[in-house]
């Protein structure tokens, strides 16, 4: 794995930075962390100004203090435990969000609004190159995200924001954050630091942030493999292998530097950023070899190669600025970024597969002034990557791509009803090398609408509306796919014939607070014209089974609700009660089978199969339904939560798929914060996750048979505000 010098020291840089005196005052950040109504946080995402009450589409937030006790080792697992939003699973070092129902190429991931320039949506052992521990807050959009970013964005969007590029002074020459922790599920040690500086002429504005995390295979409460797997394998358990979870250790590196120039009108900043990290893959110490002999063929010796582990490490350059009044605009907002991505798949010691991935995405936001009563933004995106997979298991061909996309969204209110509009057109190429052998090159066209209403119906009770239709293209994997997928065992087939997939959304929500009750909730319809997913065909080849990426029409029905009671406020404290749960059913609307002729190759032939796909039933890896609740309490420097989710047994499962049994997971947290007589702020912390120890397997998971979640785990350290 290759690291540049300055990052062989960060743990020594994040050392010294944590043991700076606390001299300068606190900044908005210090008391911000302790706020626990995100009501009024202001979204990042979309150019028009607003919070997640205020906007009529569905959007989450995370920050301060809530943020500070969600933040994990992957973006999925951080926001997890907001209502609709679940996390994939490939060990602790690859969590991918996943919005209600919805992962991979369906949700963006977004670093301050540009893509994050990774290759998570290649394969599901791929992490996200985005580190939460260094956010300041992280917004979900539920629903689709399209109409601001793109194909990518059809079930959600998940952007972060950092600000490691600064748009204005900061209120005190210099502030910031540190953290020290560690836990005892894992043998964890992570450190980070952050600091945002002013110089003195008032003008320029300086960042820097460090974050340095190690930690060990971690604890399970059984065996890695499951009871039901054993069985189905006649294998019985070996009391060795009890109580932890080989290969299933993380490391990781990330920094960025920035750097701003602040004017009265605007502002103009650059920026640099490293993501380096090397993590196991719990369960793929793989065998290769072929014990099914073929007509003709001699069968192939067998052998076992060590455990699989990722290095991966991504550059970042941007550019962003920003001005201000500009006659009929309000504001113009431009950012670039070009990332530099290697990934490579270590077999033991010995290389596997690399991948590498050059992007470049540039964004221009124009804010308008009134416009036949309509306040609105026109927007042009435009991203370009090219990406390359190198070695005997590369089973996505070298392609290039080209997206680029304009859009205006606007609003207006009539009385009590706020009304938002929305279109965008885009444009992806996608062009593949060996095009005559593996498929042609490919082109679409992808269009997407949205209206949506919000209506008060009293001050303390609002009703919002949404439709959308929106498009989605294929993905290179999709469309290329043709060979060993190592991650999941099996062999996976693109097909190069795909179409767009349409989406036609329609959802009711209502959000009430009255006195000390709050409540909000939403119901959903997706119809998919086209869903491109990722069939099992039953068909068993030597390396696994035989996967095949199809569409057909699909739907997905869901609701959401969350409830919040501050039943007691008095000497003994404040008392705070939260309720949440939600429900996703995914599945395929047609009726009767279709077949499917496919070529699955095998070394330098293929075998040549017809298969029947059914055209209805469920689709694999939905996520379970959840109800969860937690009870908060605060009394002067202290604050305390505990709470539990239940997942639920998944039983609607696809053809092939396996059951799932459900789990409870209990977690608690404690924390006593201090202000200090200069103004700074620091706390400590106990966090517990697990507390039963009970063994919890992700149904969307594809090592759910392999990798339980962790068991009982304690986090404690220290967080400093300054």
């Amino acid at each position: 794995m290759r690291t540049r010098p300055l990052f062989r020291r960060l743990p020594l840089v994040l050392a010294l930075a944590a043991a700076l005196p606390l001299a300068a005052h606190a900044d908005d950040q210090g008391h911000e962390h302790k706020a626990t109504d995100l009501a009024g946080v202001e979204v990042k995402a979309t150019p028009l100004v607003g919070t997640a009450e205020d906007l009529a589409r569905p959007i989450e937030v995370l920050a301060g203090e809530k943020l500070d006790e969600a933040k994990a080792n992957s973006l999925g697992e951080t926001v997890g435990k907001l209502p609709g939003v679940q996390s994939s699973y490939f060990g602790p070092g690859v969590g991918r969000p996943i919005v209600r129902g919805f992962d991979g190429a369906r949700v963006q991931v977004l670093s301050d609004g540009l893509g994050s320039g990774d290759v998570s949506t290649v394969s599901v052992d791929h992490a996200v190159s985005i580190e939460p521990f260094l956010a300041d807050q992280i917004e979900v959009m539920k629903g689709p995200a399209t109409l601001l970013y793109g194909s990518g964005a059809i079930g959600g969007a998940v952007n972060v924001v950092d600000g490691r590029i600064p748009e204005a002074v900061t209120d005190e020459p210099l502030q910031g954050r540190a953290e020290l922790r560690g836990n005892t599920v894992n043998d964890e040690t992570t450190g980070m630091v952050r600091l945002d500086a002013t110089a003195a002429s008032g003008n320029v504005v300086f960042h820097i942030d460090g974050l340095h995390r190690e930690t060990g295979d971690y604890d399970i409460p059984g065996y890695p493999e499951s009871a039901q797997l054993m069985a189905q394998e006649g294998e019985t358990p070996d009391p060795s292998e009890k109580g932890t979870l080989p290969n299933s250790f993380v490391r990781t590196d990330s920094g960025a530097l920035g750097v701003s120039w602040i004017g009265e009108r605007g502002f103009l900043g650059v920026g640099a950023s490293l993501f380096d990290t090397r993590y196991g893959v719990p369960g793929h110490a793989h065998e290769h070899g072929d014990d099914h002999e073929h007509e003709g063929e001699e069968p192939e010796a067998e052998g076992e190669e060590g455990p699989v582990s990722i290095a991966m490490e991504q550059h970042r350059y941007e550019v962003r600025g920003g001005l201000d009044d500009l006659g009929v605009f309000k504001s113009l907002r431009a950012k670039v970024a070009r990332t530099e991505y290697t990934h490579t798949e270590y077999e033991g010691e010995e290389t596997g597969t690399v991948f590498d991935n050059t992007s470049t995405e540039a964004r221009v936001e124009l804010v308008h002034k009134p416009l036949l009563g309509w306040d609105g933004a026109l927007g042009v995106q435009w991203g370009q990557r090219d990406f390359e997979a190198i070695g005997d298991e590369a089973f996505v061909p070298p392609s290039k791509g080209l997206d680029a996309g304009v859009f205006w969204l606007g609003e207006q209110t009539f009385g009590a009803v706020k009304a938002e509009l929305g279109a965008r057109f885009d444009r992806n190429e996608v062009d593949v090398d060996d095009a005559v052998a593996i498929g042609p090159d490919r082109d679409f066209h992808t269009t997407s609408l949205s209206a949506a209403l919000k209506w008060d119906i009293t001050e303390a009770f609002h009703l919002s509306f949404g439709l959308d239709r929106a498009q989605r293209a294929p993905t290179a994997e999709e469309l290329y796919s043709n060979g060993l997928h190592v991650a999941t065992s099996s062999i996976e087939l693109g097909s190069p014939d795909l179409d767009v997939e349409t989406a036609n959304r329609a959802e009711i929500g209502l959000h009430w607070h009255g006195g000390p009750f709050k409540l909000g909730a939403s119901l959903y319809h997706v119809r998919y014209d086209d869903f491109v997913y990722l069939a099992d065909t039953g068909i068993e080849e030597a390396e696994g089974p035989v996967r095949v990426w199809t569409q057909d029409d699909a739907r997905f029905n869901g609701a959401e609700a969350e409830f919040g009671w501050n039943f007691a406020d008095n000497a003994s404290g404040r008392w705070d009660l939260r309720v949440f749960g939600d429900i996703v059913r995914g599945e395929l609307s047609g009726n009767g089978s279709r077949q499917l002729d496919i070529s699955v190759p095998h070394g330098d032939h293929s075998h040549d199969y017809t298969v029947d796909l059914a055209r209805g039933g469920n689709l694999p890896r939905i996520a379970p339904k959840r109800l969860g609740g937690e009870v908060r309490w605060e009394q002067g420097a202290w604050r305390a939560s505990l709470g539990a989710v239940r997942y639920a047994r998944q039983d609607d499962v696809a053809e092939f798929e396996s059951e799932t049994p459900g789990y409870t997971l209990v977690d608690a947290h404690v924390a006593w914060h201090q202000d200090t007589a200069k103004g700074n702020a620091w706390e400590l912390f106990v966090d517990g996750s697990n507390l039963l120890d009970e063994e919890a397997r992700a149904h969307t998971s594809f090592l759910k048979d392999l990798a339980p979640l962790p068991g009982r785990g304690v986090a404690f350290g220290v967080r400093a505000y300054f």
